[in-house]
């Protein structure tokens, strides 16, 4: 399928915390392309019986949520789980529509988020080395005196991105060369430039430790040479990182400053490579001396009080 330029619809993945979620929409529908854009929301199954009165009450707001050009709502008659519910969902809707946008229930974006993602997509949609935009971005030291307004990293970030149909269906979710992979220093140190977790989070798929979707997707990123495209101002945060968030709690790592502008002009970069000084600054944020700084600054914090 070609890629076209017009909107690219949103998809949206939510299960049962409304809070997070009612942040989310309402963010989103400060959007300049809010009105513009159809949003595809994926209301996941209660996982168990205790879950069922929250994802109700999420399903019973989106019924009556409004401001997008169209709203559908797909209500999964069984728990899907993240993983599965995201695989299927974007497979589903960019095979018809040849490009998506995806979020999950815990992201706020800043009103230029839809501007970005769109833009960029049109952007890069020639040039086959990239495999993803990604809408959230660190804070890092040399972003600060960096030119150029995106930059390339080894690495897509699962927070608010968007990619097109030939990428996504590029990518071996069974990860049918895995043996081969971590048998191979050589191929373990390359995969491991966007991060020293990359290869433990893979590890632990494998041997059923996690059910992760995008430590695959990171994979076929770099089985295949290719690049994510990352902004220098982060159109996205994070907001799931309470007590009730399934995949993560309690950390403070991956905390940025969200764009505050109105611009909907970018100037994208045309680098080939990624920077070497941002790249390795960006391995560093995931790294455990990073967690372990940052830990430390926050029980110290709480020691003070």
């Amino acid at each position: 399928m070609q890629v076209n330029n017009k909107r690219a619809p949103v998809l949206l993945f939510a299960y049962n915390r409304l809070d997070h979620l009612k942040s989310t929409t309402q963010k989103l529908l400060l959007n300049k392309l809010a009105d513009q854009s159809e949003i595809f929301i994926f209301s996941d199954a209660p996982r168990q019986n205790k879950d069922e009165v929250k994802v109700q009450e999420v399903r019973s707001y989106l019924r009556d949520l409004s401001g997008f050009k169209t709203i559908n709502i797909i209500e999964r008659e069984e728990n899907y789980g993240l993983a599965k519910n995201i695989i299927e969902g974007v497979t589903e809707i960019i095979n018809k529509y040849g490009k998506v946008i995806v979020l999950e229930d815990d992201l706020i974006t800043s009103t230029n988020f839809l501007c970005y993602m769109n833009s960029a997509l049109d952007y890069y949609k020639d040039r086959k080395d990239i495999f993803a935009i990604s809408g959230y971005s660190p804070n890092l030291k040399s972003l600060i005196c960096y030119e150029n307004e995106t930059y390339l990293t080894y690495r897509p970030s699962s927070w608010g991105w968007a990619t097109w149909l030939d990428q996504w269906e590029s990518i071996d979710w069974d990860l049918s060369d895995y043996e081969d992979f971590i048998k191979d220093w050589k191929s373990v140190r390359a995969f491991n430039r966007g991060g020293i977790d990359m290869t433990r989070m893979l590890k632990h798929y494998k041997e059923g430790k996690n059910n992760s979707w995008a430590i695959r997707w990171s994979y076929a990123m770099y089985k295949q040479g290719k690049y994510a495209v990352f902004a220098k101002s982060s159109k996205v945060q994070n907001i799931g990182f309470g007590s009730e968030a399934t995949h993560c709690s309690n950390t403070n790592i991956y905390e940025t400053v969200l764009d505050t502008t109105s611009k909907c002009d970018f100037d994208f970069t045309d680098e080939i490579l990624p920077n070497s000084k941002i790249a390795k600054e960006f391995k560093f944020q995931v790294s455990y001396t990073n967690k372990l700084i940052k830990k430390s600054i926050a029980f110290l914090k709480g020691f003070k009080k």
